[in-house]
């Protein structure tokens, strides 16, 4: 069955578009909740108006990621968590984690933007791509660091210490000791 969308659904289509979908989608979910309508030419010409808008409001989230993109050249992110004498994690960090972090930096990232096949279990540096859209991809440097005593982040100085399995006061954290 066509029927013209009269609002965009992802994976499906965008308004003012006539698509071609199963009777029963149609019927039972599309038009009861008026999503679609009857594709005639009076329906086509009054959504095109609506399609011009949408386009323009793409373009310009397109434009606000693409300068988002560019701001992420080169950014940094320092996650602070509980581990073991190993580097072992006490839990993870996730998609929302780094997106969380990236978002009290100033940047407006959504945990789908987060491109990670598993989170992240131990100590050590990451790099983790970021894609704001198919052709849009960046990537940041992730620093997972242990938690000292008080359960804060250790100071910037100590951070690649701790990446190294090193103290701050210059000791190493060995396991066979």
């Amino acid at each position: 069955m066509k029927v013209l969308l009269t609002d965009t659904l992802e994976r499906i289509g965008v308004v003012g578009e006539v698509i071609d979908v199963s009777d029963g989608f149609a019927r039972n979910y599309l038009l009861p909740k008026k999503l679609a309508i009857e594709p005639t030419e009076g329906n086509i010409e009054r959504l095109q108006a609506a399609r011009k808008e949408y386009e323009a409001k793409l373009k310009l989230l397109r434009e606000g990621r693409e300068k988002l993109l560019a701001s992420l050249t080169g950014v940094e992110v320092t996650v602070a968590r509980a581990s073991n004498e190993d580097g072992h994690l006490f839990g993870s960090v996730s998609r929302r984690d780094l997106s969380e972090e990236l978002q009290k930096q100033g940047f407006a990232v959504q945990p789908d933007d987060v491109q990670l096949d598993e989170p992240l279990r131990r100590i050590d540096t990451f790099t983790v791509p970021i894609q704001l859209a198919a052709d849009l991809k960046t990537q940041i440097k992730v620093w997972v660091v242990r938690e000292n005593a008080q359960g804060q982040a250790p100071s910037e100085g100590a951070q690649a210490a701790a990446v190294a399995g090193e103290s701050a006061d210059g000791s190493t954290s060995d396991a066979t000791e």
